[in-house]
């Protein structure tokens, strides 16, 4: 007996269109303003967070795109729709920002050896800029971080610029100030090392998604011991828990019963209870009789 909640299949994610639209063309506007000054001031910290902010774009289409994709509706070959395509632009999105970190990394620590002298009131002005930018950019995505990775990696990338150029911002006044020119590719790894960190877990978190690992917001091991403490359940295999995008989550389960319900209404109020407490709104549930003597063959994949 399968019952499958239906009427949940697709669910349509928030609309950050605008957001994207905005978010990019402000930051190709900065990019070339930036690398423009980078090249006139010969600033390699404005030059990195440039580089950085140029990647952030192909970040920002990337999840742009797969935003887009994800609100096609499933079809007859596609029956999961394109949701999945979320998944993937967050993980391509923390394997190019890596990339980014040891680029940046290797040239500062070649220009730590013969510091130049950058202009340190060109630095200031251009990087406070960044920082605007980049802070207002962020605030799109502030309101979807905390439900989608995709956005989440959006946030990441805008909120970690924006420190970013806070930094660059520092480095200016100590090099106007001061004359500290080696702080210029100091600045540069510091950069780096902030890209690694907030990249990080945006690049663990989509590689788990991306081979089907449980979403870290889904506790396993709480499912599983409210499968099996339904009434009539006696025992509980093959319960699978993988994503279908950086949003929806569905379940697997078969439940062998010592007296099967009488109507779907059983079916139902599992349904329910899983997308409300667990937010898995794409939950299938098999029935199996404990006295049946049919083999159920993917009891040999259950997950202990």
């Amino acid at each position: 007996m399968n019952r499958e909640d239906s009427h949940r299949h697709h669910h349509t994610p928030p609309d950050y269109n605008r957001a994207f639209a905005v978010g990019v063309a402000l930051n190709v506007i900065f990019v070339v303003i930036e690398a423009f000054y980078g090249v006139v001031s010969g600033s390699l910290a404005l030059l990195t967070d440039a580089g950085h902010n140029l990647s952030d774009v192909f970040g920002l289409l990337l999840a742009w795109g797969a935003a887009i994709l994800a609100k096609k509706r499933p079809s007859s070959r596609r029956t999961y729709g394109f949701s999945r395509a979320t998944i993937i632009a967050s993980l391509f999105s923390g394997l190019l920002l890596m990339g980014a970190v040891g680029a940046i990394g290797w040239e500062a620590a070649n220009r730590l050896m013969d510091p130049p002298e950058p202009a340190g009131k060109t630095i200031m002005i251009v990087a406070a800029i960044g920082v605007l930018v980049n802070t207002v950019t962020a605030l799109f995505f502030l309101s979807g971080k905390d439900n989608d990775l995709n956005i989440r990696g959006a946030f990441l990338h805008m909120a970690a610029d924006a420190v970013v150029s806070l930094g660059v911002v520092v480095s200016g006044a100590l090099i106007l100030f001061y004359g500290l020119n080696w702080i210029d590719p100091v600045i540069s790894l510091v950069i780096a090392a902030v890209i690694f960190l907030s990249t990080w877990g945006l690049l663990r978190d989509s590689l788990n998604l991306a081979v089907d690992a449980v979403p870290s917001n889904v506790d396993p091991d709480a499912v599983r011991d409210y499968l099996s403490g339904l009434p009539g359940v006696t025992h509980l295999h093959d319960l699978h828990i993988w994503p279908m995008s950086t949003t929806d989550t569905a379940l697997t389960a078969h439940l062998v019963m010592s007296t099967m319900p009488d109507s779907d209404r059983f079916l139902n109020d599992i349904a329910n209870l899983l997308a409300d407490r667990f937010s898995i709104h794409h939950a299938t549930i098999q029935l199996e009789r404990h006295d049946s003597e049919i083999i159920c063959y993917q009891s040999t994949h259950c997950a202990e």
